[in-house]
């Protein structure tokens, strides 16, 4: 049980039923009576962002949530396949659950798994993949109109822009942070 004066940025808790972060806080003390605590939250869950106040002397439940490592199995054309790496359960996403991760999702890749009450609420890629650059235009000398960087789609379907110098069949990294190129992968 966590009381309003343990209210801090980044803290998960649990209000109305859902998972909540605190995304900024402030403590304000008027001249007379009770402090006040105004934060926002972030719903973990649909993302949805408020304003609320708290005074001091109120209790809160600490948010339900485990981090498990799932390593990603498969996409069957609806929902996306993930293996729990120390107990082999599978956990079945759609597409609104995985979100922007789709991009940059191959096959066996591990990452983190946020579970709230024993439901995948999101997942966490590492923060960089290696993939494969299935088309990118060849670069001629003297091609100066593009800049030094050129569009490539890898082997996701995710597009970037990456140096002139990255060829079709090479492997990248990609910070999975950004969605940028990091450097050529040698085989």
């Amino acid at each position: 049980m966590l009381d309003s004066g343990d209210l801090r940025k980044g803290l998960k808790l649990q209000f109305e039923g859902d998972p909540y972060v605190i995304v900024q806080f402030e403590f304000v003390k008027p001249g007379k009576g009770q402090a006040l605590y105004k934060c926002k939250l972030k719903n973990m869950i649909t993302g949805a962002q408020f304003d609320r106040t708290f005074r001091s002397g109120e209790k809160f439940n600490e948010a339900d949530l485990e981090e498990h490592q799932m390593e990603y199995l498969y996409y069957d054309g609806e929902s996306y396949c993930f293996m729990n790496t120390s107990n082999y359960e599978q956990e079945f996403l759609n597409a609104d659950g995985v979100g922007d991760a789709k991009e940059l999702l191959k096959e066996n890749t591990v990452l983190d798994m946020l579970f709230f009450e024993g439901r995948p609420i999101g997942l966490t890629l590492p923060n960089f993949v290696e993939l494969e650059i299935t088309h990118t235009d060849p670069w001629a000398k003297g091609d100066t109109a593009s800049g030094d960087s050129k569009p490539a789609t890898v082997e996701t379907g995710y597009e970037l822009q990456v140096p002139t110098f990255v060829e079709e069949g090479e492997r990248i990294k990609i910070d999975t942070r950004t969605g940028q190129y990091v450097e050529r992968v040698k085989r």
